[in-house]
């Protein structure tokens, strides 16, 4: 098996390779790619089932508009903000069930339908309640400061690439993480 080159390029030369027709350009940005989109897709959706959904739904869109990408900016913050808006697109047909359905659940009650896709041991109840509780607080803030904290707080992107992603300045979301984080302290600490 010959060595590819394209598995040391860089990712311009991989959406050249992947608009020529070569399909292992695609398949070299979705792997590289593919776990930053995947988060992105978890913290918008928390449910594993979902945010692999929106992972493929990511990857399906952003290969159909490759031709639109600009190269000039990072592909990574350019795929995120595909995820991004997939995972919006998501939050909004489960409101939508969730009306029809009569689901007027809201808070812990929302919490307790999101299944736990790893069920472990007892001892780990304590861990998976904070995480809930966080999972929760994060949920309830205002898109953009959830978006802000997700992308920049969890995810580590740094401030430049998200406030490209998102179309503001950096200050903005210097402004957003901050009210994110004092947002949750608040929340967090006051269920203590």
């Amino acid at each position: 098996m010959r060595d590819d080159p394209l598995d040391e390029a860089d990712d311009a030369a991989l959406v050249r390779a992947a608009l020529a027709g070569d399909e292992q350009g695609y398949r070299q940005l979705m792997a590289r790619h593919r776990a930053v989109v995947h988060r992105v897709a978890w913290a918008q959706t928390g449910q594993a089932d979902a945010a692999l959904d929106v992972t493929q739904d990511t990857f399906i869109a952003a290969f159909a508009a490759l031709r639109r990408y600009d190269p000039a900016r990072p592909l990574g913050a350019w795929l995120a903000r595909i995820a991004l808006n997939k995972g919006r697109d998501w939050r909004r047909r489960q409101a939508v069930r969730r009306l029809f359905l009569g689901w007027r659940g809201q808070g812990e009650a929302a919490v307790e339908h999101v299944p736990d896709s790893a069920p472990g041991p007892e001892r780990e109840a304590a861990g998976r309640a904070d995480l809930a509780r966080l999972r929760q607080a994060i949920d309830a803030l205002p898109q953009a400061l959830r978006e802000a904290i997700v992308l920049h707080g969890v995810e580590g992107m740094p401030q430049r690439e998200v406030a490209m992603m998102l179309d503001v300045s950096e200050k903005t979301i210097e402004t957003r993480v901050y009210r994110a984080r004092k947002k949750l302290a608040q929340q967090l600490g006051e269920k203590d």
